[in-house]
């Protein structure tokens, strides 16, 4: 089969139609060059050359084997350039799992990051809770989760990426979405409030115990839910009050309003990177890297 040196001597004579010339741009002497332009027409059983003195032109089927080998010399340079970005991690795919909530927060900036910056990336995304997420990246099945912390167990790395703080749920309407009423975490004692599941949303639900626990407070449970959006519903609904993170304010719901409540102050909502240790896949590297970078600079 025919090299590329020799498609590259034939393009260049078929470019330049004289032998000369074409010897002076791949900087070598003419015997060599004509000696692989023989080899290349024994090796297609067609002369791709008239000679005419010590100019050229090209047959018919020189003509028509130049477009196919140009392609090919540029396949050929294509797959080079290709296979030396793979180390440097500008090509390759990489599966980000993240949380639903996670989505409203900080998933459009990773990924709009990642787009612009790592354009040779293939993101696949899925999503999952953090539990399962941290299956999955022991497994194989995942590369980089955004999860809840904590990140336990050996094998796993994880850093920190993003803060935010509670805000409380109330339905239009009611007394303590009055403009001038300054919502108290006491006010929730009692009251009928929308709760995250402890099985399907355990980090939620630890984090409101743990904040009605400080606050000596008891609200009335009326529903365990996993997701943000669902809980906002029912509260417009009028069943209960809930406390979201601050990203739900993206969502942008009617009928519901959404404030700060004294007593339930700081950022006590957390969203780690986590990824196994030692994965020697480049595209994660340079994902992982470029996340960390976002986060250091508020990807909210």
């Amino acid at each position: 089969m025919f090299t590329l040196n020799q498609l590259e001597s034939f393009v260049a004579v078929a470019e330049t139609l004289h032998y000369g010339r074409a010897a002076e741009r791949l900087s070598m002497t003419q015997p060599p060059l004509s000696r692989r332009i023989q080899l290349l027409e024994r090796e297609l059983g067609v002369e791709l050359f008239d000679r005419i003195g010590r100019s050229v032109r090209l047959t018919a089927a020189g003509q028509a084997f130049l477009g196919d080998a140009r392609r090919i010399l540029g396949l050929s340079e294509q797959a080079a350039l290709s296979v030396r970005r793979v180390p440097a991690g500008e090509i390759g795919t990489v599966a980000l799992g993240f949380t639903a909530s996670s989505a409203h927060s900080v998933l459009d900036a990773i990924v709009g990051g990642i787009h612009a910056r790592l354009p040779g990336v293939d993101l696949v995304l899925r999503e999952s809770v953090s539990g399962t997420q941290l299956e999955k990246l022991r497994s194989g099945e995942l590369d980089l989760g955004l999860v809840r912390p904590p990140v336990p167990g050996t094998g796993l790395e994880h850093r920190p990426l993003h803060r935010e703080a509670l805000l409380a749920a109330i339905p239009a309407g009611h007394p303590l979405a009055a403009p001038d009423r300054v919502p108290h975490v006491r006010d929730l004692d009692g009251e009928p409030f929308v709760m995250y599941s402890p099985a399907e949303a355990r980090y939620f639900y630890e984090v409101l115990v743990s904040v009605f626990r400080g606050a000596g407070v008891v609200p009335r449970y009326v529903h365990h839910l996993s997701q943000v959006h669902t809980i906002l519903a029912l509260v417009r609904a009028g069943l209960g009050l809930a406390l979201v993170p601050r990203a739900a304010e993206a969502l942008g719901l009617d009928g519901i309003v959404l404030r700060p409540m004294v007593g339930v102050e700081g950022e006590p909502v957390e969203l780690v990177a986590a990824w196994r240790a030692n994965d020697d896949n480049p595209a994660l590297h340079a994902v992982r890297h470029l996340v960390i970078d976002l986060a250091g600079r508020d990807v909210s």
